[in-house]
């Protein structure tokens, strides 16, 4: 046999009393096997006898439940060897070299929950470091109003299972949510809470919130956990996809899971989900998609879940609330406005004021006058007052001397005190936000928000001089004035959507602005606080003389005289 003939890959059979020359055959052993490692990178390098070849003809473990792949089969792993010895028989082989080109399958498995903790926002949970001394009610406020949200969340059977909580800046929304989360928390019935907060960019989107409360709710429960893990390993792009998809995906499918497969009573889950600050969220799109998302997801009738947002009545939960709105038959809607705040803002101050008596030596240090004219000033505001505390009981002052200077503070150039610095961050954010949504839109262009806005302000607030008259003043119901600044009927309307925490419009024949807090006038009308954003009232009423020449131009027959 020629050595051509010796290196073909099927060895010639000898008849069973007849040995191969173990010479040549250790050499050609050698020869093969060093082609092979010189041709190719081995998985595995094994020295096997031809008994052992078996081995490699076992079936690989399946690895479809982990990775969700085939499994590698019998001729997946024996097909690359099968040519060797095909049609052999009645031979051979010693110190022959098997070298594995075997591609082992890849057992690495997705951790699904630490995938999902990735995505998540630690700020945003009720008990976040970031909202380390978060405001909450005091045991005496809010009494009658939290016992109400609590009665409605723990009833089970209540139909309605979404409740939204509207309010005007700074009317305690916040303080309220968290209260009712540590109390859920307490009685065990608290399955997630998310916090909004529009400086913080892991938690001002809408990014964070579907993973973090599958975080929250799979704490809860071990086996929602291995649910959620593995709806996040089979699926490792879901935090890109949509909202609705996530809450479908990660809650949804494993709650419905675990019920149906594996006969877990829901009712024994936490069903509390809170979400505070909707508004905080960037995008009025995005807002929409949340709502709608929890009301097509988290209000299943197959899930147990309560779910609580508050918010101030801006655009995107004002349309879902109102009559026609997805949310209108769904929610019950809870208006801050409706309860009146002063006798727990009084409570408030005093219960306060009273634990400063210590620092002043004087327990008489205030007068329930002093508590009543900050109540007044904050118009139903909690911030209002809750602001005043702050400063006033800031460690390295003396509180009374404060107090005075809250009591008869003038926006003079002067005057260093700020006392109300963390109310104007506020309005400022609220104001800025407006006027960029505003002269965003193309049908605006050229239009100035803050000076139209001013116009307004100075009708309801300050009025306008009557120049026949310099000691009477008088308002241009909505329709005349916007008439006069050349706008359409609904301009106002358009002009103050995304300011409906600070302003309304009056439900009357005249429809007036209506200012909700005397404080943003305050702030509007004093250059110190609203900086960049004070429009000074000699610019208003020069353009408010310039609308009125142009007016009489467009109607030289009207009879409309100011």
């Amino acid at each position: 046999m020629s050595n051509k003939q010796t290196s073909n890959a099927r060895p010639e059979p000898r008849p069973p009393n007849q040995h191969s020359d173990p010479p040549s055959g250790r050499r050609r052993g050698r020869k093969r096997g060093k082609k092979a490692q010189d041709g190719q990178v081995s998985n595995e390098s094994v020295q096997r006898s031809a008994g052992q070849m078996e081995e490699l003809m076992l079936p690989t473990p399946s690895v479809q439940q982990s990775t969700g792949q085939r499994p590698l089969t019998n001729l997946d792993t024996a097909h690359p060897s099968q040519s060797l010895f095909e049609g052999a028989h009645s031979f051979r082989m010693r110190d022959f070299n098997i070298i594995s080109t075997i591609p082992q399958p890849h057992t690495e498995l997705v951790d699904g929950w630490k995938l999902l903790v990735e995505n998540i926002s630690p700020n945003a949970l009720h008990n976040s470091s970031a909202r380390y001394d978060a405001p909450k009610c005091d045991e005496d406020t809010r009494v009658e109003l939290t016992r109400e949200l609590m009665d409605r969340i723990e009833d089970r059977e209540n139909p309605q299972r979404l409740l939204c909580m509207t309010g005007a800046a700074g009317s305690g929304k916040s303080a309220l949510q968290q209260t009712i989360a540590e109390r859920c928390e307490g009685s065990g019935i608290l399955g997630s809470a998310y916090f909004f907060g529009n400086t913080d960019p892991t938690r001002n989107t809408i990014s964070t919130v579907v993973p973090t409360i599958a975080y929250q709710l799979g704490s809860h429960n071990p086996a929602l956990k291995q649910a959620i893990s593995a709806a996040v390993a089979q699926d490792t792009v879901i935090f890109k996809r949509s909202l609705r998809t996530q809450m479908d995906s990660l809650i949804v499918r494993p709650l419905r899971y675990l019920r149906e497969c594996a006969g877990l009573d829901l009712a024994t889950l936490p069903h509390a989900i809170l979400i505070d600050g909707l508004d905080e969220c960037r995008g009025e799109d995005r807002q929409e998609e949340l709502l709608t998302a929890v009301r097509e997801c988290l209000l299943s009738k197959h899930l147990p879940f309560c779910v609580f947002i508050a918010s101030r009545p801006e655009l995107a939960i004002r349309n879902a609330l109102a009559p026609g709105g997805h949310l209108h038959t769904v929610a019950h809607h809870i208006q801050l406005c409706n309860y009146y705040a002063s006798a727990d803002m009084r409570r408030f101050l005093r219960t306060r004021f009273q634990q400063l008596s210590s620092r002043t030596g004087d327990p008489h240090w205030f007068t329930e006058e002093n508590i009543k004219t900050l109540v007044e000033a904050g118009s139903g505001q909690f911030i209002y007052v809750a602001t005043v505390y702050r400063w006033i009981s800031e460690p390295r002052a003396s509180p009374a001397e404060r107090l005075k200077i809250v009591l008869t503070w003038t926006p003079d150039a002067e005057h260093r005190a700020r006392p109300f610095e963390a109310l104007d961050q506020l309005y400022t954010n609220i104001l800025l936000n407006a006027k960029n949504a505003y002269e965003s839109v193309d049908t605006h262009s050229g239009r100035d928000f803050l000076l139209l806005f001013k116009i307004h302000h100075i009708n309801i607030v300050d009025r306008f001089p009557n120049f026949r008259d310099c000691t009477s003043r008088f308002r241009l119901r909505k329709l005349q004035l916007t008439d006069l600044l050349d706008l359409g009927d609904e301009s106002l309307e358009i002009l103050i959507s995304d300011l409906h925490s600070l302003v309304s419009i009056e439900n009357d024949d005249k429809s007036y602005l209506r200012i909700l807090h005397k404080s943003f006038s305050d702030f509007l009308n004093t250059e110190s606080r609203a900086k960049d954003l004070f429009v000074p009232p000699s610019r208003a009423y020069s353009h408010l003389a310039k609308c009125h020449l142009l007016y009489l131009f467009r109607r030289p027959d009207s009879r409309y005289r100011a």
